[in-house]
């Protein structure tokens, strides 16, 4: 199953060098969902060819411009489309009131319902739940509330083992050993043994979002063990103090977070626009936790193995 993100934006602030404001698009097998919309994001959804109607989930970290000014678009735009099935938005309170205002005095009735949630700031707990996903809030430390998100693949059922087929197996029997159960005859007489007929299941996997946030061990035992954690990393290390006063993390506190909470991967973004080459961000972390990539807008992350 597909399990993977693709960065629609990467940059803090302002766009700059050929970089836009912070997007990412994450995908659960035919689940999508947006993760901050900043400003141009429905161009980098059109550029990348990703059709609109598939995203069913919006999740806003927080009211800076640079990470939902390019939802109202957005929303208009799968309106102007002809979209007719519900949209559900998590945001900071507030957010909802924007969306109505703006509604109210364009004068427009969007052809789907949308359906919004607000998010508790300092709060950590599961906000959503599909078939596949679930999402828990991370709570982060910036100049206003803001809120961090962990993707958790749900328990997978064990897989049917094709080499030991039978002729006479129904879909229902394979389905009920998939889900860990003996099958029996009318009779009562065990017919196939589900450890007989099935592998162990795959390995849940798990996404960090950790969107602008000072340093802040805290989150720690929230993102342990995930398999990406994107972290922002504003500044290096050279301008710690900056950081600090304008809530924001180096390269290197990222690399530090990632440690700790003994994730496989570190993906870096939300880039101060003094930075065209940021090549020195990535070698700031890499001495601390080697294996960290640069967020790079329109490259896919596979999120761990199946």
């Amino acid at each position: 199953m597909a399990f993977q993100v693709k960065i629609l934006g990467s940059n803090s602030a302002t766009p700059a060098h050929n970089r836009n404001q912070t997007a990412q698009l994450l995908i659960a097998e035919n689940e999508y969902y947006l993760i901050d919309c900043g400003e141009g994001t429905q161009m980098q959804l059109i550029r990348y060819r990703i059709r609109f109607h598939k995203i069913s989930c919006i999740f806003i970290s927080h009211l800076h411009g640079d990470h939902y000014l390019g939802l109202m678009g957005l929303l208009l735009t799968m309106h102007l489309q002809g979209r007719e099935h519900d949209l559900h938005v998590f945001g900071p309170a507030g957010l909802d009131e924007i969306i109505t205002i703006q509604l109210k005095h364009s004068g427009t009735v969007l052809s789907y319902k949308v359906y919004f949630t607000a998010l508790q700031a300092n709060a950590t707990g599961v906000i959503f739940e599909s078939r596949l996903l679930s999402v828990r809030t991370v709570p982060l430390v910036h100049r206003i509330a803001c809120t961090g998100f962990v993707f958790s693949e749900k328990p997978k059922s064990r897989r049917f083992n094709k080499a030991r087929l039978q002729e006479d197996m129904t879909g229902d029997d394979i389905n009920q050993l998939k889900q860990g159960n003996d099958i029996y005859t009318p009779e009562g007489e065990l017919k196939y043994r589900c450890i007989d007929y099935t592998l162990p299941p795959r390995r849940s996997r798990s996404y960090a979002y950790c969107s602008d946030t000072r340093y802040e061990p805290a989150i720690i035992p929230l993102i342990k063990n995930v398999d990406v954690l994107y972290h922002e990393s504003t500044f290096t290390q050279e301008f710690a103090e900056r950081a600090t006063a304008t809530y924001h993390s180096t390269a290197l506190q990222a690399a530090q977070i990632a440690k700790e909470a003994n994730v496989n991967m570190l993906l870096l973004g939300h880039y101060s626009v003094r930075y065209k080459d940021l090549t020195p961000l990535l070698v700031e972390a890499r001495q601390e936790f080697y294996n960290t990539r640069l967020a790079v807008e329109g490259e896919t992350i596979d999120i761990g193995e199946e």
